[in-house]
């Protein structure tokens, strides 16, 4: 993934997540309930957004590798 230099808001990683939702493990969704329920630094904000970014497109190598990332993240917020 890119270097991004934009800061993404809540609404943002939101909105992606949604977009991808269908895409993503079942048991994640709980976990985004969870996530969206509390407040996050910009570089949590930033990281999720860009794991969920084109998450559909990514080949199944890819997605385990993002899987892993967000369940750390997602577990430890």
């Amino acid at each position: 993934m890119g270097e991004c230099k934009l800061d993404h808001s809540m609404e943002d990683v939101r909105q992606k997540y949604e977009s991808q939702a269908e895409f993503l493990p079942s048991d994640m969704k709980s976990l985004f309930e969870h996530f969206f329920s509390k407040e996050h630094t910009q570089d949590i904000l930033n990281d999720v957004f860009h794991l969920l970014k084109k998450y559909d497109l990514s080949s199944q190598e890819e997605r385990e590798h993002r899987d892993r990332r967000l369940y750390m993240v997602l577990k430890n917020v």
